[in-house]
């Protein structure tokens, strides 16, 4: 015969079996190893890769501090305030929050009132009214860490939906900058086109001038001055184009209607020429879609712990409180209070596989979230890679058309010079100006490089601070 103290033994060695095995259970997440070795390639260098460290850097100014040109801050602002992918981001924030609440909640008891009343009459005697005011309450215990595990990855996940939220706000303020410089590189180079459409016309009408009183001037010559000239109004057609395109882009992503976008001079420009990168962990703890890829792995950590949890039993007391004046056969008036407390452990045996199956897909979910991460921060290294090396090409393309706009000046003077002096020919001097033109055109294209590069390590460094 099985006694109540023989019953108490088994349960309490059934909990010191499975307690022994669940202290895993428990476990919080923490960083793995992942491999940082030589992710930015040194700028300067075919094959050497940069000595990083975690200073003060580029990566850590606040978006103020890189974009000063007040026109551009205001435009910046306007779209934080209007974008609606911003906007939506906010409020998937939000539905996020709400979601961890419930599973905050998961461990506290559900309480239920269901009130009843009955109106019942035997073989057509008096009728008989009887009520029920019933107050359930049903608490899980989480005695192997279920519903922590739970709500944990309910954190990370709103950890990464926050990420989320910095990338669509990096992205904001990286687009409206580069779509901001692009049309101040578009006034510089229709400040150029102007100039050279002007010259152009005049070398045209002399040309036509020319034509027949002066010897090898021909129509052949009003021909070519002419074309040269049409060339130049297409470029500046083409502009004009691009132009209109931009402001309509920059105009959606500010959240108004397409209209025209005022701006200062592209030689204005202020940015910081000290980038150091700071590479790093600054890469894993700034970069949101890095920092994004790390919390979704930190969601299938706390997945394989709710995966292992479904292998202990589950245990739930009920507690039960009934105000009423039925009490089985007999009529009570006044009403009573009925009390009862109910325990009930569900321990799974044999569940046809899926507690096992359930564990092996949680843990290959989570090889397949840490090699998510490792690619995010390879990608972020080669993203601040590829920006480092833009920036210096550019500057160094820049410094060389330069010299060579100086060269191709004094080449179209000397041209100019010489045609007026009938020392040379048309053909000369109007190779000289669209030599001329194509190297300002470069130049301006290259500074403007220069600008977009100091953006995009801005974005490939996380977005610095608020």
């Amino acid at each position: 015969m099985i006694t109540r103290s023989k019953i108490n033994i088994l349960i309490l060695g059934l909990a010191a079996v499975t307690l022994t095995g669940c202290k895993s259970l428990y476990g919080k997440y923490e960083r793995p190893e992942v491999n940082m070795q030589g992710i930015v390639r040194d700028p300067l260098s075919l094959t050497d890769t940069l000595a990083v460290s975690d200073t003060t850097s580029f990566g850590k100014m606040p978006w103020r501090e890189v974009f000063t040109d007040p026109q551009l801050q205001s435009l910046i602002q306007q779209a934080l305030d209007n974008n609606p992918d911003l906007l939506n981001a906010a409020l998937n924030v939000k539905m996020v929050e709400t979601q961890l609440t419930v599973a905050k909640l998961a461990f506290l008891p559900q309480i239920t009132f269901t009130p009843q009343g009955t109106i019942a009459s035997w073989d057509g005697n008096k009728p008989t009214k009887t009520y029920q005011l019933p107050i359930a309450a049903s608490w899980n215990i989480d005695l192997f860490g279920r519903i922590l595990s739970q709500k944990r990855s309910a954190q990370m996940q709103l950890l990464a939906t926050k990420d989320y939220q910095t990338v669509v706000k990096t992205n904001i303020i990286s687009g409206v900058a580069n779509m901001y410089y692009t049309l101040m590189m578009i006034d510089a180079q229709m400040e150029v086109i102007n100039g050279m459409e002007d010259l152009t016309e005049k070398t045209w009408n002399l040309m036509k001038e020319f034509k027949g009183s002066r010897q090898g001037y021909t129509e052949a010559a009003v021909t070519s001055a002419e074309a040269n000239y049409l060339s130049v109004k297409a470029q500046k057609v083409d502009l004009l184009r691009q132009m209109r395109e931009v402001e309509n882009s920059l105009s959606l992503v500010l959240g108004q209607p397409a209209q025209t976008i005022g701006r200062g001079r592209l030689e204005n420009q202020s940015l910081p020429t000290n980038l150091s990168a700071g590479i790093s962990l600054q890469l894993l703890n700034n970069r949101a879609d890095v920092h994004a890829a790390e919390m979704q792995l930190a969601q299938c950590f706390y997945g394989v712990e709710t995966a292992r949890s479904r292998f202990y039993p589950s245990i739930t007391i009920t507690p039960n409180g009934t105000f009423t004046n039925s009490a089985g056969s007999m009529i009570v008036n006044p009403g009573k209070w009925m009390l009862s407390v109910v325990g009930s452990l569900v321990q799974p045996i044999f569940m046809n596989g899926q507690i096992v199956a359930g564990l092996k897909v949680a843990k290959m979910q989570y090889e397949q979230a840490y090699n998510t991460w490792q690619q995010a921060v390879l990608k972020a290294g080669s993203e601040v890679s590829n920006a480092l090396v833009q920036y210096n090409s550019s500057m160094e393309k820049a410094d060389l058309e330069a010299r060579q706009i100086k060269a191709l000046e004094t080449n179209l003077n000397t041209a100019t010079t010489l045609f007026n002096q009938r020392g040379g020919t048309y053909l000369e001097m109007i190779q000289a100006q669209s030599t001329l033109l194509n190297a300002q055109i470069s130049k301006i294209t290259d500074d403007f490089n220069k600008m977009q590069a100091v953006v995009s390590l801005y974005q490939a460094l996380g977005g610095g601070a608020e």
